[in-house]
């Protein structure tokens, strides 16, 4: 694009670390890029400011070696992304480059490496015939891109409607072949190939309507699935101090979700946790197909040592992506670890910028950038009565965990989900760490989610739910006062409210990541163990002296968390659940089992 005619040009007047000043001889749009040629290298920048016919533009690489009066081009667009088949199984910086096509241990500066296999030829099968009326969106036909159905669509940036003039044959063609023409109203003909642009930083609305959502989406993770239910289309967060697991969870998040397609965006994270993820997701394999997980899932890895421009580029792309994949109908998971890296990034441009800082010198704005952020999750309808959702977790790491930190509190406001990771649950090795009474779904307040949950599981689930979260609430309760007043200073209910709480959580809320059952529990399972265990906590259990509350609510916890390890209604399985009742009932009446 560099030389074309027509286009604005400029020269640097200033550096300030990433941040650079251009003085332009021509028009300049908010967020345009341009490329500053440095020794013969073209270093990519995003207009952020400007003022009069002078610019500020973050350099998304090192700028190192830029003078005064280097020149500078722009190419009249803002960032974008190729969209189009082979998207899958890539791992991507934040500006989109191949990086197993980069060659060398560290990235080259001004490398740009085109994200699509150009060479690569997909069998391309029409949907539609010439004389066909389209709009943006609207699938052309598809391409196999493994085992997804990708369907090639009419540019999200075509307004209006077109008449398809002509359409290829089923066949073999690349990306940047001609598939179809189309013209407008006025006869301007318009030539489509499986790829195209799109600016990251601008949604894709090619949809006929966005509704609430309210289809559950399984995690295959009690603590979520059970007591704070993600539905498909949803948003949540999850917070917490280092070494609480938040990347575990979302690990977990992404082996055993029921989406078709995973994609991970691993923003100014540390190299080390990103190399983990590049060598582990290709070894793990898809319960889902039986194939690689890699084969459904696109890595977008910005880590803390990159330059920060790209940093704050990368959940736009991961976010950009999902969108597109949307608008063929899938269910797309997209994780972001970590969002706070993304507003650092954020920060410390508004500083170079001399804004008016806010609350810890994040930009005043910060609220409404998350918010307008977590907005383009969704569950959607398409024009041709197909459904689609992005579903959206984030993870946050506070300062020294502090929850009441701008990012923290910018994000509860924008996300529906908040999955609190407790540092006291983490070193007393219950995992997943999510706080059950901390965390909450705001959708178990939509009308229609406890419907379908309702319809599709049990009718009464949600007041289910919230009968075992009181058991938990009066169980840490009860655990305050025996702790003030010690363990033969209270009446025994109270060691029975504590213990059913413990019940609760070690059968329902803690689940191992390393057993090949219990690390993922599918929605039947998760139903069953609930109402057994809800059956339990409502039974009256009468003792004699406190320390048998222990001993039999151990005896109950053990037998329960050998149900989680045995496959679902096999003979290990109906065994300890009938193991289980008996010791239920010789509790209920048995002097042998310490029960008065």
């Amino acid at each position: 694009m560099m030389g074309e005619q027509g286009l604005t040009r400029g020269k640097i007047t200033g550096v300030l670390s990433n941040l650079v000043s251009i003085e332009a001889d021509g028009p300049i749009g908010q967020n345009e890029i341009c490329h500053i040629e440095v020794a013969g290298v073209k270093l990519m920048a995003e207009v952020i400011r400007v003022t009069g016919n002078v610019a500020q533009a973050q350099v998304f690489e090192s700028t190192r070696g830029i003078r005064k009066g280097d020149a500078v081009t722009f190419s009249g667009h803002m960032l974008e992304i190729s969209l189009g088949p082979g998207l899958l199984s890539r791992k991507y910086d934040g500006l989109q480059n191949d990086l197993d096509k980069l060659q060398g241990l560290f990235l080259a500066r001004g490398q740009l490496v085109d994200p699509l296999d150009a060479e690569a030829q997909y069998e391309f099968n029409p949907h539609l015939a010439a004389g066909s009326s389209v709009e943006a969106g609207t699938w052309l036909g598809e391409v196999k891109e493994g085992w997804i159905a990708h369907q090639v669509m009419v540019p999200f940036a075509l307004a209006g409607r077109y008449t398809v003039k002509s359409i290829v044959a089923k066949g073999k063609y690349r990306v940047d072949d001609e598939i179809a023409v189309l013209t407008d109203a006025e006869g301007v003909a318009t030539r489509v190939t499986m790829r195209q642009k799109w600016p990251v930083k601008r949604a894709i609305t090619a949809y006929k309507d966005k509704p609430r959502p309210f289809k559950l989406l399984e995690m295959g993770i009690r603590a979520v699935d059970t007591l704070n239910p993600m539905p498909e289309g949803g948003s949540g967060f999850i917070p917490g101090p280092f070494g609480c697991g938040k990347t575990v969870l979302q690990h977990a998040m992404s082996k055993n979700a029921n989406a078709d397609l995973i994609i991970i965006t691993a923003c100014g994270e540390r190299a080390n946790e990103v190399v983990e993820i590049f060598k582990e997701f290709p070894e793990l394999d898809d319960p889902r197909t039986g194939r690689k997980l890699m084969e459904r899932t696109t890595i977008i890895c910005n880590t803390s040592n990159m330059p920060v421009a790209a940093r704050e580029a990368s959940v736009y792309t991961g976010m950009t992506i999902a969108e597109y994949y949307r608008a063929m109908g899938l269910k797309v998971l997209l994780l972001a670890d970590s969002t706070s890296r993304w507003a650092q990034a954020l920060r410390e441009m508004s500083n170079r910028l001399e804004e008016l800082p806010g609350p810890d010198a994040f930009p005043m704005d910060l609220s409404a950038v998350i918010s307008a952020f977590y907005a383009r999750a969704g569950y959607v309808t398409l024009a041709n009565g197909k459904t689609g959702s992005v579903t959206f977790v984030g993870t946050v790491s506070p300062a020294g965990g502090n929850m009441n930190e701008p990012v923290t509190e910018g994000t509860r406001k924008a996300a529906r989900c908040y999955y609190a990771l407790a540092q006291k649950r983490a070193d007393s090795k219950r995992y997943p760490a999510i706080d059950p009474l901390d965390s909450y779904s705001k959708y178990l307040d939509y009308p229609e989610f406890r419907e379908s949950l309702a319809r599709d599981l049990q009718p009464g689930w949600a007041e289910l739910v919230e009968q075992v979260r009181d058991v938990l609430r009066r169980s840490v309760e009860a655990n305050d006062q025996i702790a003030i007043l010690g363990d033969d200073s209270v009446p025994i209910s109270y060691h029975i409210t504590l213990w059913k709480g413990e019940l609760v959580d070690f059968t329902i809320l803690q689940q191992d990541a390393f057993d090949k059952i219990d690390q993922s529990t599918p929605m039947e399972r998760q139903k069953y163990m609930l109402n057994l265990v809800a059956e339990i906590c409502n039974v009256e259990f009468h003792f004699a002296h406190f320390e048998d509350v222990g001993m039999f609510f151990k005896k109950l916890i053990n037998l329960a968390k050998q149900m989680n390890y045995s496959e679902f209604g096999d003979a290990a399985f109906k065994k300890y659940e009938a193991e289980l009742r008996s010791a239920v009932e010789a509790g209920r009446s048995a002097p042998a089992a310490g029960a008065t």
